[in-house]
């Protein structure tokens, strides 16, 4: 994806996410449990990214450098919690359209710029509109372009992150390979001479199994799934 395109995708993405909410919480109650975050109910995911897209918004807007002069918001009850959402996705949304890309802010990873903010919160918005999406046993299709996009950040942020001292001892490479982006990734490149198993799906699929919002089972595995499902089982997200 280029840069001139992430803003409308979280946008579009941001409202998805308003209107998945609404329609669940109607559905099943604050209460309802998500099978992607299962520690967590809709009131906790809704939150989570009403809180996330607010911390962003202030840090994108005053440019900060330090997250240490963030003033974290109370938790609000179940009945203000949409429209606190509505309000930080707009805050945000305003906030990196007037920024440059490559202009300095802290970030939690090594690239402290506005492009990763808005980049991760892509990631951030479509991963999290699949949980309600789950939720609603309505889950829709993730435009190529946005989950081969989604895949890589995956590969380059969330792995090393997760491993900072590279692979483990027993490490296998699996190629992903989207048929709708026509495109291959792999994880743990060079580990062996030879792959462990090719997984093979829509790129949406592919980016919500490194996600484990879904097991490979619904990917075409040629390999080992097990020891295929092992090694994404490696990556351990936050």
């Amino acid at each position: 994806m280029e840069l001139d395109e992430y803003l409308p995708v979280l946008q579009r993405t941001n409202a998805r996410f308003a209107e998945a909410a609404a329609e669940a919480v109607l559905a099943h109650g604050w209460r309802a449990r998500v099978p992607g975050c299962p520690d967590w109910d809709l009131a906790d995911l809704v939150w989570h990214l009403a809180e996330v897209q607010h911390f962003c918004a202030w840090v994108v807007g005053s440019r900060a450098q330090d997250p240490s002069g963030y003033a974290e918001p109370d938790r609000k009850p179940d009945d203000e919690l949409l429209a606190f959402l509505a309000a930080s996705s707009a805050e945000l949304e305003v906030a990196l359209d007037g920024a440059e890309p490559a202009e300095p802010v802290w970030t939690w990873a090594p690239r402290r710029d506005v492009a990763f903010v808005l980049r991760r919160q892509v990631v951030e918005a479509v991963v999290h509109t699949a949980d309600l999406e789950l939720v609603l046993d309505d889950l829709r299709p993730i435009p190529a372009d946005v989950a081969l996009d989604a895949i890589d950040e995956w590969l380059e942020i969330e792995l090393p992150a997760a491993l900072p001292d590279g692979p483990p001892d027993g490490a296998h490479p699996v190629v992903l390979h989207a048929v709708d982006a026509d495109a291959e990734r792999t994880l743990f490149p060079g580990t062996r001479p030879f792959p462990i198993a090719v997984l093979t799906g829509n790129a949406g699929d592919l980016l919500l199994a490194l996600w484990r919002r879904l097991g490979i089972e619904i990917l075409t595995v040629d390999g080992d799934p097990a020891t295929a499902a092992a090694m994404l089982n490696l990556v351990r997200l936050e």
